[in-house]
């Protein structure tokens, strides 16, 4: 039932618990339908708190009996929760509850999947399984008895007893609740041990469905690669005997950290050649570090309360782009998440969504698990450590660990490390914790008597409830170069602090080229006049990988906003630099894969947006298809002599070389596709031995209008496969015309293999449509109206999706009034629908407010 009043949180109101838990026993006598859950939890007066008030939260459940030290009470029962009268002092709660397993549709707390149990207890579904001060500040020591039929029973910790129909677990690091976990089933196990740097021994696991036994092993090795670099880079060994991964297919999010029981969506961590592409093998690699880093900074050090989820998110993103980069190249890492920092956060920074790193306010604690939270978290921590230097950030995370171990702690904890080990005084930086909105920094310079200054100036629009932004510290590290491509002055850190301020460079003997913010070294929006002819310099002499990509994006994006704009022809010198950098033997295959990518539709929107101009969906897709007929025209011979030279003939490595390989070759049959009307794709399908290259050919058919026969014979292939069967989904939308994008999805409902209460299959579906701006954005309104339809569908059985869902809205208002009345209308439908989630209700909300 929709909330008459939903509440808002607000961070200013925090206040201590009540009561601390000293301890918490469980048994779960697992059914389907009746799961009777059986808690036995110690609790002690907190000395920190102001009252001594008994709440406990709790929905959807029902209450069998309570004792307080073994005497039944009758406390008073609502739909969030109990309250009842206490002892003043430490006291034994016991409660008995049931719950529904299989009717939890939502995916939060104890529900079923492919008839396994499984749990999701992240930000509140612990109160969904039983009784609980439900709150990250209250860490409490658990142990778990599972008693039922299935054959495999696990939870967090180390196993205890295992007997006839019941086992045993026992946690014994205090956590708060939204880390329990409890998985059963039918499963099987991909075995591993890993022998830590103090020369333990820790058995690993990762288990799957009967069947999935040949997609792990990769998943393994990324599992004890993480564990290895955790040691040796930040010396961090793992606390348990064992650590398990368990792979659901019914799951919201990527994946979750619980103690010692990982749960996985299968998608993020199973995997094979055959059946997985490059991308899928980087992203699990990428996902099971990120969790498993996480039993750190999360776990044995947690948050306080959720308005400091950017603490562990953040940090732990970080760690993980770390990783990445020292496993594979991190140019090419960096780049990657700089594209999609700008696509998701950017966006949301510079619209209806836009919120602090650290919210200040929220209604509904599952919305703010944003690209805000973790991308823009993770780019601040960057930051931090660009300023404070490498040494300065050993020593401060050294002193975090040892400080803050077994505590839950704040953005203030976290800074005041640094604080305490540098000197400095972070007051002004804590503002990019405390202030919504992407900065844009213009630049001007000036060239006199051998001083080159450069003068920039930061501002920050306004976001909602926030119209006023006092300037942040930006770190920007710069380099200058002269004419002949020399790089006169290397990489120098600029510390900006002011609204207005002047750097100057002596001693120079002709105006340099500048390089500015090399590796992105803030997230902010640059703004420098310059030319073509400059873009097209840096590109082929810059010695920072990410300015030299780039120049080569802007020169592009250029180039695309005449022709949209002014209806001008390709710009040959694109054209002409792409092709110069795709042949350079001396830069990496990955590099020079992502540098032929174009700005996305969206980019290119927000583009136009901010220039003045009433971004046309259709003209951007238009744009965007005359160029690559252009440059696939122009580069016919290179392209050729690319896909030749970078094929892979030895057996197949998810490593970063073949992978780079692969991506250049197949950047290569795009455009040979183009001019070849795609005999080299169905070549390439008929031939490939591996998904990678096999999704590429199709994808390249399709586009070609060629892929019908490929694309029933690739489902005839893989119809059993669930994970390539949402491929399969999605390529057929994202593949799309424009016109026929929302036709192809709605088509796509219909197949027997569409359900909506699997997420993983309503994204690659309804979520390709929204992702592909010019089907979804068609000037008929089809495509609103084919999501909105399918949002009030699903928001009654899973509010956290369908309200994710909802963003797919949030830049309404830079397109055109007809547009913007269909999207109104369709949000109005939306919001009017009877029994609305607060998640979705509040999404909806937020978007209309703009």
């Amino acid at each position: 039932m929709r909330d008459a009043a939903p509440q808002t949180i607000h961070l200013a109101d925090y206040t201590p618990p009540n009561w601390l838990v000293t301890g918490v026993h469980l048994t779960f006598r697992l059914d389907p339908t009746r799961t009777r859950v059986l808690s036995r939890i110690g609790f002690a007066p907190n000395p920190d708190a102001a009252s001594r008030a008994f709440k406990l939260d709790g929905e959807n459940m029902t209450l069998i009996r309570a004792k307080i030290d073994g005497v039944e009470v009758a406390p008073t029962v609502t739909e969030t929760g109990l309250t009842c009268d206490v002892p003043d002092g430490p006291f034994t709660w016991e409660a008995e509850v049931e719950i529904n397993p299989s009717a939890n549709t939502a995916l939060e707390g104890l529900y079923m999947s492919s008839g396994m149990y499984c749990t999701q207890c992240e930000a509140e579904g612990f109160r969904k399984i039983t009784y609980y001060p439900d709150r990250p500040d209250v860490m409490a020591v658990f142990d778990v008895r599972i008693e039922g039929g299935e054959p495999v029973m696990l939870s967090n910790g180390n196993p205890g007893k295992i007997g006839d129909g019941f086992a045993e677990w026992h946690d014994p690091w205090p956590k708060p609740a939204y880390l329990f976990a409890l998985v059963a089933g039918r499963l099987v196990n991909h075995p591993g041990k890993f022998t830590t740097m103090s020369g333990r021994e820790v058995d690993l696991n990762i288990w799957v469905r009967p069947g999935d036994e040949g997609k792990c092993a990769f998943g393994m090795e990324a599992l004890k690669a993480s564990m290895r670099w955790d040691e040796e880079v930040y010396g961090r060994e793992y606390d348990l005997d064992l650590f398990n991964i368990v792979a659901v297919d019914d799951f919201n999010m990527g994946a979750m950290e619980n103690k010692g029981l990982n749960i996985f969506n299968s998608s993020c961590v199973l995997a094979s050649p055959e059946t997985s592409t490059d991308a899928n093998f980087e992203q699990i690699e990428a996902i099971i570090a990120h969790e498993y880093f996480h039993n750190w900074t999360g776990n044995r050090i947690t948050c306080r309360d959720w308005f400091q989820l950017c603490l562990k998110e953040g940090l732990t993103v970080f760690r993980d782009a770390q990783f990445t980069s020292d496993l594979r190249s991190a140019p090419v890492k960096r780049i990657e998440d700089v594209i999609a920092l700008r696509a998701r956060q950017f966006r949301e920074d510079n619209g209806p969504l836009a919120h602090p790193v650290r919210p200040q306010s929220f209604v509904e604690i599952n919305n703010f698990y944003t690209a805000t939270v973790y991308e823009k978290g993770a780019e601040v921590i960057g930051m931090l450590k660009t300023l404070v230097g490498d040494a300065a950030w050993s020593k401060a995370l050294a002193l975090y660990f040892d400080r803050h171990d077994g505590q839950a702690c704040t953005i203030e904890d976290w800074l005041r490390v640094f604080e305490d080990v540098t000197g400095r005084d972070l007051a002004q930086f804590k503002r990019w914790y405390e202030h919504a909105g992407t900065p844009r920094l213009t630049v001007t310079e000036n060239f006199k008597d051998g001083t080159y200054t450069l003068h920039f100036k930061q501002e920050t629009p306004p976001t909602p409830g926030q119209p006023d932004k006092p300037p942040r510290v930006i770190p920007i590290q710069v380099g200058l170069l002269a004419e002949d491509g020399t790089e006169i002055v290397p990489t120098r850190l600029l510390e900006m602090t002011e609204a207005e301020q002047s750097f100057e460079f002596s001693g120079l003997d002709a105006r340099p080229i500048p390089s500015i913010l090399r590796g992105f070294s803030a997230p902010v929006i640059l703004r420098r006049e310059t030319s073509n002819a400059e873009r097209a310099f840096l590109l082929a002499h810059d010695t920072d990988p990410f300015n030299k990509w780039e120049a080569g994006r802007a020169l592009a994006r250029e180039g695309l906003i005449a022709m949209i704009r002014d209806g001008a022809p390709a710009d040959p010198a694109y054209i002409a630099a792409a092709e110069t950098m795709a042949r350079d033997e001396s830069l990496d295959p990955a590099f020079r894969a992502l540098a032929l990518g174009l700005p996305t539709q969206d980019d290119l929107a927000q583009a136009l947006h901010d220039a003045g101009t009433v971004p046309d969906p259709q003209a951007i897709w238009d744009a965007l298809e005359a160029l690559k007929d252009a440059r696939a025209e122009a580069m016919e011979g290179t392209a050729r002599a690319l896909y030749a030279q970078h094929q892979v003939t030895a057996p197949y490595r998810p490593d970063a070389a073949q992978s780079g390989a692969r991506a250049l070759a197949n950047a290569a049959l795009a455009m040979l596709t183009r001019r070849d009307g795609g005999a080299a794709a169905q070549a390439q399908y008929d031939a490939a031995d591996n998904m990678t290259q096999q999704l590429a050919a199709l994808a390249c058919l399709l586009q070609a209008g060629k892929g019908d026969l490929a694309l029933g014979r690739f489902y005839d292939q893989w119809q059993k496969d669930r994970l390539v069967v949402d491929k399969w989904f999605s390529l057929q939308v994202a593949c799309a015309e424009p016109a026929d994008a929302a036709d192809v999805a709605e088509r796509l409902t219909r197949h027997p293999d569409f359900t909506m209460k699997n997420p993983n299959r309503f994204r690659a579906t309804l979520g390709a449509l929204a992702g592909s701006p010019a089907g979804f954005h068609h000037a008929s309104g089809k495509g609103y109206r084919l999501l909105a339809d399918w949002l009030i569908r699903l928001d009654p059985l899973n509010p956290q999706t369908t309200a994710r869902m909802c963003s797919a809205f949030e830049t309404w208002r830079r397109y055109d009034a007809d547009r913007q009345a269909l999207i109104e209308a369709e949000l109005r439908r939306i919001e009017a629908s009877p029994g609305l989630s607060r998640d979705t209700g509040e999404m909806v909300g937020r978007i209309l407010a703009s």
